[in-house]
């Protein structure tokens, strides 16, 4: 439940912070009645994203065998390579995504009216659906079904809660260091989804597992005591990991440290050429 409810908080905030900002910047430029313009765009996708979670799941829950390890190493793999874009991404554009969204809606108003305004509410929720509803089924192969709806049902209503707040009282949340926050916990998400993916394809004889076990911790940390099931769930948690495992996990940190050191230089760059 953990991991889809830190999910859906944190794609469920974007959703809701980029429906606040086109809607202030709609009725910036007296354009008001354009409003249920923004509603419907972001209302159908929502529904499109919800189409494509069931889809999605209707796929993983028909497959047996050895299409349902490739469908889900595909999946757990899918979703943590597009976890991590949504990290970089949101660490590059945060500075930034409310003046191109103002922007975005300026050119929408005055070149194509209703339709363009539309599409891009469309556009920019259905970004956070679509994302959403793959770490969702991701999430769900990992845990089960049950657990994953209420935990996406629980995060969506916080992150609805706190999209209210934002626009509509005077409570001030940092959304710096919420997404920071978040980022850290999801990048380990990342890796626990990384590792299962290569599980799967050494399940099914496509990588090599080179030693079968690298070591057993099950006699200190069992995978079915209430700790280890809890890590399993949030971070892929392996009791007794073959080396391929291990090291893809190992390399998938490595790999995204030095890609966040890279990004941090490249922001202090910019901002020096700036002043």
């Amino acid at each position: 439940m953990l991991p889809s409810l830190l999910l859906s908080l944190r794609e469920g905030l974007e959703a809701a912070l980029v429906i606040g900002i086109v809607l202030g910047a709609v009725r910036k430029f007296n354009r008001a009645q354009l409003s249920s313009i923004v509603w419907a765009g972001s209302l159908v996708a929502g529904a499109a994203s919800v189409a494509t979670a069931l889809v999605l799941n209707f796929l993983g829950a028909s497959l047996e065998g050895s299409s349902e390890m490739i469908f889900e190493g595909a999946t757990f793999f899918l979703a943590a390579a597009v976890l991590t874009w949504m990290i970089f991404w949101m660490s590059r554009q945060s500075r930034t995504i409310k003046g191109e969204l103002e922007a975005g809606v300026r050119r929408a108003t005055s070149q194509s009216g209703k339709g363009g305004l539309f599409f891009l509410a469309f556009i920019s929720v259905l970004r956070e659906g679509v994302e959403l509803a793959l770490f969702l089924t991701a999430s769900a192969l990992a845990t089960n079904l049950h657990q994953t709806i209420m935990g996406a049902l629980l995060g969506l209503a916080g992150a609805t809660l706190l999209g209210w707040a934002l626009f509509s009282t005077t409570l001030r949340l940092d959304l710096q260091r919420f997404f920071q926050i978040t980022g850290a916990l999801l990048i380990l998400f990342a890796a626990g989804l990384v590792a299962s993916s290569v599980h799967e394809f050494i399940e099914l004889g496509w990588v090599p597992s080179i030693v079968a076990h690298v070591w057993n911790l099950n006699s200190i940390l069992s995978e079915n005591s209430t700790v280890g099931q809890i890590l399993k769930t949030l971070f892929g948690y392996n009791a007794q990991p073959s080396l391929t495992e291990a090291l893809a996990y190992i390399a998938y940190f490595a790999a995204i440290g030095f890609g966040l050191r890279r990004a941090a230089a490249s922001l202090s760059a910019m901002k020096a050429q700036a002043h």
